[in-house]
């Protein structure tokens, strides 16, 4: 059912998403569209009654006949003007016909006491819509429609339905060997939904909605059982017909593939049954216990104040919950595999199971109450099955209500994990504010199915100098707690059953390690020059104001990229000018004489601040981010140049701007840069740029008069140049920062700057990576900028390098076609 919703007010329309107010445009309280208006007296969009008049009269709330509950909410922080300017015709109760007068407002008096003009048109109850389809553009109050609905089905459609006609289907054999099961259960329930009519699947007599996975796995269809459709509603013809075809030609299994699959995965765990691949997150090898890294037991809150919150909440952490499996699936390279998390994508959608949930929610229970009331109880139904097979899909519907759960308690699911000593963690993921909660003197190291080796986590666990495998084999979840494990992360595997004398090798391999280690650090302090009498800086990247000591004091030449964005996070306003000089001048008086390159703010649409609401973007990763989000908002760009300009005076202190793609930008924030110099009247300071996306390394040429040095971001160019999302599982794999296309761009981007004796440092990933080394100095860089546990290593690898030898090594990179060949070119002529 489509309904449509009149402009309310003339003038132009814009997506919710892309207004200045982060309630709104976050979509708090639902999804919609705003007006900015050209009209003042607002109309209603549809015929039904107020349910709701604001006292300060700049909001009320329209209820259509089918349930739907419409905000209509006049400017933004108009709350504050206590009723002057609007006139109300309407109250509580009023039945209104579309386009009926209900308020009228003083467009001049609000312009001048309230933030914005921009008017909300919000749907309160978004449980009800399947989809909504904004307009865009100029329209006219009361003619226009603003914003089409389409809705899921009414109680009446339904009864409109039901009179259709009433079809059964012939008897139907199963052919799927384990019966129907969670995966071709699915398929069926997925097909089914296609169609209006209501379908059920009937077995002896016993009945299933065929929409609902979990119903129809109660009824413990087996193989050569005899099963039909019956289907009631204008469409049932045509659903008889698709689904008894697909359920006859097996829903995507035949007849013996399920044999198939099991043999083949047989001879495939056989013939490596002790080794688990993924991709190396954090180099270094450990022996340790397994540690599953997961949460069961989570209390909820039973009684709710307003239910149209909480259904509201289920929404949002169900969509979460789908983009979240829908990764998973992603990254499964064995389509069984996928087809698992596909059936558990399938039971977020279970009507069954949501109607069980929106009746107890009804019963004015919270959403989360109410979820877990329901999945428990479709579990336990599931788990008294004879069926051995089917009974185990109980964990299914359980890992499923876990990770809803999870959402949408939100931080009351947060509790302190105790970790035992030795262990190796092992989670489908761990987000970086996991990784900075775990006692990381217990952890030997972590394997992850998400993520991979460009991921902020993997930045993370190089920082703290811990192997860590990501993308890794699903199957490590089933891994028990107190395995021991091998983690060999620079060879990307994860060992298990390792016997006596593999241990007894790793831990000769960790003391020679630990040597060596102790060994750098001792001369950590001395300078990393080549064989050959070439020097080269070894900078740190650090994230915070307490890094920074720790840097110095393992020798590092000083700071060669601070992510000014710790100072930004995780606080409900902007820090001040005072604040950032203050932290500032700190870190530049404890790196004392030497560099210290502060980045300007980086961010973007994918990680917004709650006081700097950036529109949410298709593709983030290509939008408004990095120096477009300084240039778009001055204020915020100045007070952070005005703090580092203040801050210069204690030490050698640099700017570099990110993620610029054009010397357009590049002028712009310069200018900024010149203005905030000449108004505190300080020295000015060198500048450079961050080369993250290609066309910075293709115009370096262009860029290097406007700058005093470069450093390639290599983790963004990566991605960039290889259009590979560094967040995607699947995609995780196949990032490598030595593609010799990225190679290339770095080339090209040092070849531009030495003409105009300008100089390029590496801050990205593969600064950190020993492999890698070699490549860039013999590329021509000059500076590595490396995570700090990193920097006594570095420093030594580079006192063992010949530059001659890198220079012929990098010729040779260049020419090759694939990052594996890179790095087999490179172990060709290094140990490491």
């Amino acid at each position: 059912m489509i309904l449509s919703l009149m402009s309310p007010l003339s003038g132009v329309l814009h997506r919710i998403e892309t207004i200045p107010d982060p309630v709104f445009a976050g979509k708090t309280l639902g999804n919609g569209i705003s007006i900015d208006p050209t009209s003042t007296t607002l109309l209603s969009p549809f015929a039904g009654k107020v349910i709701q008049l604001h006292r300060c009269c700049h909001a009320l709330t329209i209820k259509h006949e089918n349930g739907l509950e419409v905000l209509i909410h006049i400017g933004i922080d108009t709350v504050s003007m206590n009723g002057k300017g609007f006139t109300t015709f309407v109250k509580v109760g009023d039945l209104v016909k579309s386009g009926q007068r209900l308020i009228e407002f003083d467009a001049d008096f609000i312009a001048q006491n309230a933030t914005s003009l921009l008017t909300q048109m919000i749907v309160l109850n978004g449980e009800l819509v399947v989809e909504y389809l904004p307009r865009s553009g100029n329209v006219i109050a009361g003619k226009d429609n603003a914003l089409e609905l389409k809705l899921k089905l009414t109680q009446s459609d339904k009864i409109k339905s039901k009179n259709g006609q009433k079809l059964n289907s012939e008897k139907i054999k199963i052919i799927n060997p384990n019966g129907l099961h969670a995966r071709p259960v699915a398929v069926m329930s997925a097909a089914a939904k296609n169609f209006l009519s209501d379908i059920n699947l009937v077995r002896d007599g016993k009945s299933a909605n065929a929409k609902s996975v979990v119903a129809v796995m109660s009824l413990d269809v087996r193989f050569n059982d005899e099963v039909y459709f019956e289907a009631t509603g204008d469409d049932a013809n045509f659903a008889i017909q698709k689904l008894s075809k697909i359920l006859r030609e097996g829903l995507g299994e035949s007849a013996h593939e399920e044999e198939k699959s099991t043999k083949v995965a047989t001879t495939s765990r056989e013939d490596n049954q002790n080794l688990i691949y993924g991709v190396t997150a954090s180099p270094g090898i450990a022996v340790g216990q397994v540690f599953q890294i997961r949460h069961q037991d989570i209390s909820v809150i039973e009684e709710a104040r307003d239910v149209h919150a909480e259904r509201r909440k289920l929404d949002e952490a169900l969509d979460q919950a789908k983009v979240q499996l829908g990764a998973l699936q992603s990254s499964m390279t064995d389509t069984s595999k996928a087809a698992i998390f596909a059936a558990h994508e399938e039971i977020l959608s279970d009507p069954d199971i949501l109607l069980s949930v929106d009746f107890i929610i009804g019963e004015k229970k919270t959403a989360a109450y109410a979820w877990k009331t329901a999945i428990n109880s479709f579990a336990k139904n599931l788990a008294s099955l004879k069926n051995e097979l089917l009974a185990a899909r109980a964990n299914d519907v359980r890992d499923v209500g876990t990770r809803v759960l999870k959402l949408l308690v939100g931080e009351l699911a947060k509790t302190k994990i105790v970790l035992p000593y030795n262990a190796i963690l092992i989670a489908e993921d761990l987000t970086p504010s996991d990784v900075a909660e775990i006692d990381v003197s217990r952890v030997k190291g972590f394997c992850t199915v998400a993520g991979g080796s460009t991921s902020h986590v993997a930045i993370l666990a190089r920082s703290f100098g811990i192997p860590a495998l990501a993308a890794i084999d699903p199957k490590v979840l089933e891994i028990s707690n107190g395995s021991t494990v091998i983690i060999e992360a620079r060879k990307g595997v994860l060992r298990l059953n390792p016997s006596a004398n593999d241990i007894a090798q790793v831990e000769n391999e960790q003391l020679q390690n630990e040597k060596k280690r102790k060994e750098d650090l001792a001369k950590s302090s001395h300078e990393a020059k080549t064989i050959d009498g070439v020097t080269i800086e070894v900078a740190a990247n650090i994230g915070t104001s307490t890094e920074s000591e720790r840097a110095m004091s393992l020798g590092a030449d000083g700071v060669g990229l601070l992510r000014s964005e710790f100072l930004f996070l995780e606080r409900s306003e902007a820090p001040t000018e005072d604040e950032q000089y203050e932290i500032y001048k700190k870190i530049a008086k404890s790196v004392g004489d030497s560099p210290l390159i502060i980045r300007t703010l980086d961010i973007g649409g994918d990680k917004p601040l709650p006081y700097l609401p950036i529109p949410k973007e298709e593709n983030p990763f290509l939008g408004e981010r990095g120096i477009r989000v300084g240039l778009n908002r001055p204020e915020i760009l100045r007070a952070q140049l005005r703090a580092i300009l203040r801050a210069s005076i204690a030490g050698k202190v640099m700017v570099m701007f990110p993620m610029i793609a054009n010397t357009k930008e590049l002028t712009q924030a310069k200018a900024i840069l010149t203005e905030e110099t000449k108004k505190l009247n300080v020295k000015p300071i060198p500048v450079g740029i961050m080369v993250e996306v290609p066309s910075t390394a293709i115009l370096a040429d262009k860029f290097a008069p406007l700058v005093d040095f470069f450093s390639v971001g290599t983790n963004d160019l990566t991605q960039y140049t290889l259009a590979m999302d560094r967040g995607n599982p699947k995609m995780a794999k196949y990032i490598d920062g030595v593609d010799p296309a990225v190679l290339r761009l770095i080339d090209m981007t040092v070849k531009a700057a030495k003409k105009h004796e300008k100089w390029v440092g590496v801050c990205g990933g593969i600064a950190s990576e020993s492999i890698a080394v070699p490549l860039l100095i013999g590329l021509g860089v000059t500076e590595l900028s490396v995570s700090v546990p990193s920097v006594p290593t570095i420093k030594s690898q580079v006192r063992n390098l010949k530059l001659k030898e890198c220079e012929d090594l990098a010729k040779s990179a260049l020419m090759c076609e694939s990052a594996s060949q890179v790095r087999d070119l490179v172990r060709s002529r290094y140990v490491f």
